[in-house]
This record gives structure tokens, C-alpha cells and sequence, in this order.
């Protein structure tokens, strides 16, 4: 250990109770914190992807969800599964069915990036403005 770091080390934790620690020991420490956390993240990404897998009984509509992506035919649920809570809704009661508007992406007032519409809660359209 050069004297600078020992320096350092010694005005942080003054005394004779605190152990020297090389910075080869910190180095490897906080590797190993880096490889926990990707760990636990790979792990609840994977434990998310079954539960959806489970829940709507088909694999191909969990990797949807999970990358983002809408479809025709896409439930609401799904939508929010997959996109979140919009920015903003547009609903309409007509005769016959309820339709709404879900946009996100908000770029300008009252302006948004993606416009997903929904008709009695089944995705039938959306607009992707850039």
C-alpha cells in the first residue's frame, strides 16, 4: 500500500480499531456487490417472465409483454402489463362498444409519441408518431 492511500484510509477511520484494508480487497468487493445485483435482476426477470407465462398460459404472449411490444388483440391488462399505466386517456362510450384512446410518450402539450386505441378493452390500433 503506498503511503497516499494509506494516508486516505487512516484520516477516514482514525484510531487503531479499524483493520487496513488494501484497495485490491475494495476493488474485488465491489465487483462482487456488481455481480450480486445483475444476478438479482436476471433472476426477477426471469420469475416475472414465468408468472406472465403462467397467468395468460402462453410463453409467446409473455415475451411480448415483457419486450413492449402491442398487438392487435392485446388485452388491456396486457397493455398495462407491457407499457404501464398511460399518461393520459381518451374515452368514448358509444352505442354499442366503449372506446379509448391510451397515450404515452408525451412530447409537447396535449402531444404524445404513441397513441394505442382500444375498443371494449382489445387493442385495435395505435399510432406512433416520432
Amino acid at each position: 500500500m503506498s503511503p497516499r492511500s494509506f494516508a486516505l484510509i487512516s484520516a477516514m477511520f482514525p484510531g487503531d480499531a479499524f483493520a487496513v484494508i488494501e484497495w485490491g480487497q475494495v476493488g474485488l468487493a465491489a465487483v462482487g456487490a456488481i455481480v450480486l445485483v445483475l444476478v438479482g435482476c436476471i433472476w426477477a426477470y426471469r420469475r416475472r417472465r414465468r408468472h406472465l407465462a403462467e397467468r395468460y398460459g402462453d410463453p409467446e404472449i409473455a415475451r411480448r409483454i415483457m419486450r413492449g411490444v402491442i398487438w392487435q388483440g392485446e388485452t388491456q391488462e396486457q397493455l398495462l402489463e407491457s407499457l404501464g399505466q398511460p399518461k393520459d386517456i381518451d374515452k368514448k362510450v358509444l352505442k354499442t362498444k366503449t372506446k379509448e384512446i391510451w397515450k404515452y410518450r408525451p412530447t409537447a402539450r396535449n402531444r404524445f409519441g404513441l397513441k394505442v386505441t382500444l375498443d371494449d378493452g382489445v387493442v385495435v390500433g395505435w399510432e406512433l408518431n416520432d
